[in-house]
């Protein structure tokens, strides 16, 4: 852990991104890292993770832990997901849970980073059912800063909850802007 935080000491020192955070979750969170733009977001979420002594895992595509890459994103806390079987992501994360494996999670409901009209819904469905509060993450390239915004509890009214997301992401840009997806789950698309 000492090694974590000055690795990341020593990035935000050099770094042109700021680090701006409200106070860290003082227990286990979904943490939402949005938007989702570019790969250095992953960096960013680790730089932050390290910075405030969080112990995170975070979801990732599955072909990310393919080959040498394997052991090492896991050891940096990653879990693989199947896209082509989101349930079952849903389900792995809730069982670790309940078995007692305490731990915050961080997820990009964006999904990829371009051609999406909708955030994908895990995030919330896990948050919900593990009965997590939701903390929002950010990288914003308009005013150079990445960090935590507010720890929400979630009650279940989806375009509530969503609205107020909504509102903390309305001008939070992404590292590469012209990515950026609007906040909104598939399920409000309809109403």
């Amino acid at each position: 852990m000492v090694v974590r935080r000055l690795v990341a000491r020593a990035f935000w020192a050099v770094s042109r991104w700021k680090l701006v955070s409200e106070p860290a979750p003082d227990r286990p969170t979904v943490l939402v890292g949005a938007p989702h733009t570019s790969n250095w977001d992953f960096v960013f979420m680790l730089a932050i993770a390290w910075r405030l002594d969080l112990h995170f895992r975070w979801l990732g595509k599955k072909s990310l832990f393919r080959g040498w890459r394997g052991p090492i994103m896991r050891r940096l806390g990653g879990i693989p997901v199947d896209r082509d079987a989101p349930a079952l992501v849903v389900s792995e994360v809730l069982e670790r849970i309940r078995s007692g494996d305490v731990f915050g999670l961080v997820a990009t409901p964006d999904g990829t980073r371009r051609g999406h009209s909708h955030w994908k819904s895990g995030f919330y469905r896990i948050a919900r059912e593990a009965g997590l509060p939701v903390t929002l993450g950010y990288v914003d390239r308009t005013t150079m800063t990445t960090g935590l915004g507010p720890t929400l509890e979630l009650t279940g009214d989806v375009p509530h909850d969503m609205d107020r997301i909504r509102a903390f992401y309305a001008d939070k840009s992404g590292a590469r802007p012209e990515h950026r997806v609007e906040p909104r789950l598939r399920e409000e698309l309809g109403s």
